[in-house]
Order: structure tokens, then sequence, then C-alpha cells
């Protein structure tokens, strides 16, 4: 359950939410793309409700990948992500319906295995076809719900250095929960912590990402550090200090 929510994202921007398992990341996602109804409140896009939207309306506006995909019914990855041009269909899918797929699955390097069934991927090759889709879209907010949690470690680095410069190329907004405080503090414009039903805080991830907040949410003691590279956060428990005690 989540309570008084309230926060902004602008065209251009990637808003990472962040939080501990439970805390509300899933539903508040769900509620920004209206798989789930909030209870109270408006959520709204250039100043209109999107509850009054109809969903070819609403897919033209946000591109939603979900956390857990189990099945996508017997499809191949270019029928999967042709799904993305649907809102846009009037009679029949044009020759720039199709350039936009090609150069979705080229982005997001799943035009290999274009033809084989999306049931038989791996995780991370299902999710990258998912996104994909979302791109086939051209939506105006793309939002992610732990897109990177199939991927390794070079599969989440190239994800969102993708999702970063398009959004920054089409001028559109990523809205993107993650565990990872790496991924967020390296590529995000804002941060929104989540903790027990509510903001814990907001803002840039300089301002936010801290040894305080992560102890005070995580209960994990962290250092946030800087090399050549930018910030990052090392985290450690309690044994670490002791070692360095008997050193």
């Amino acid at each position: 359950m989540i309570s008084d929510i309230s926060f902004s994202a602008e065209s251009g921007e990637l808003v990472s939410i962040l939080g501990p398992n439970g805390c509300g990341k899933s539903t508040l996602i769900k509620s920004l793309c209206n798989v789930m109804r909030p209870r109270s409140g408006r959520i709204d896009i250039d100043g209109c409700d999107i509850l009054g939207k109809t969903p070819d309306e609403l897919a033209k506006l946000i591109g939603y990948v979900p956390q857990t995909i189990s099945s996508a019914g017997y499809t191949t990855v270019y029928d999967l992500v042709l799904i993305g041009r649907r809102p846009y269909v009037k009679w029949n899918y044009t020759t720039e319906d199709l350039r936009i797929v090609a150069d979705s699955m080229i982005t997001m390097n799943v035009n290999a295995y274009m033809r084989q069934d999306v049931n038989n991927l791996s995780g991370g090759q299902r999710q990258r076809a998912f996104i994909a889709r979302a791109l086939a879209q051209q939506p105006a907010f793309y939002v992610f719900d732990e897109p990177t949690s199939s991927f390794d470690l070079r599969n989440q680095l190239d994800t969102m250095r993708i999702m970063k410069s398009l959004i920054e190329r089409e001028n559109a907004c990523l809205i993107v929960a993650l565990h990872d405080l790496n991924l967020a503090i390296r590529y995000s414009d804002k941060v929104i912590v989540l903790n027990d039903g509510g903001i814990y805080d907001m803002g840039t991830p300089e301002k936010v990402i801290t040894p305080t907040m992560i102890k005070d949410v995580y209960g994990v003691k962290a250092d946030v550090l800087e090399d050549s590279h930018g910030l990052f956060v090392r985290s450690y428990d309690d044994d670490d200090d002791r070692m360095e005690d008997r050193a």
C-alpha cells in the first residue's frame, strides 16, 4: 500500500524509483500505466488525466515493460515488436512502421533472433524484446519495472546507456524502478526513494543517494565514493568493520 505520492517527471529526464522489496515500487509503476487504478488522486500527462484515455491513446503516451514476463503466448520476436505499432495502424502496417520495428530490434540487439519464439529465449533476451516493443511505440514516456533484473552486467549497462541516449535524443522520459543503486546514481537525472508506503526523499542522485539514506531505507552500511568515472556506492557489513579493527 502506498499513499501521498506526488512527483513530476519531465521530457528528457531519466527518473529512477528506488527502495527495498515490498516498498511499493511495482505498485507505483503499475498505477502510472493504468494497469492498477489508484484509489484516489490523479496521474496526469500534459495536464490530462490518463484515466480518460483510450487504450490506443495511452499506448502512444506510455511504453510499459513489466518486471516479470512469464509467457508471451506463441509469437516471434518480430511479431512481438510489431505489436508496438498497432496504436498507429489504420488499415495496414506501412513501410515506416516496418522501419521503426527494424530499428527498435537493432537498438536492443534482438534482430538476430527475430524469427524465434519469444518463449524460447533466455530471460534477458525476452526482456530486451519487450523493451524493443516499447521503443516501437515511440511514446512520450517509458515506464519500466526493474528492466535489468534478468540481465548480466554488460547488458545492464548497455540498456541504461541506450535508454539514456534515446530519451535525450527524442526528448522523451523514462521512469524506471531499479534495485541497483550504482545504475541509479550513474544514469538518473532524478531519483525517488520509497519507504514505508511513501516517499522517503527525492531529488538528484548526488543529493539523495547517501550513506544515511542507504542505512535508513535498506538497513545497510555504505560509503558513497567518487573516482574518475563518477560516484559509486560501496556497501559493507559489521564484519568488515571488525576485520579492519583487528588489522
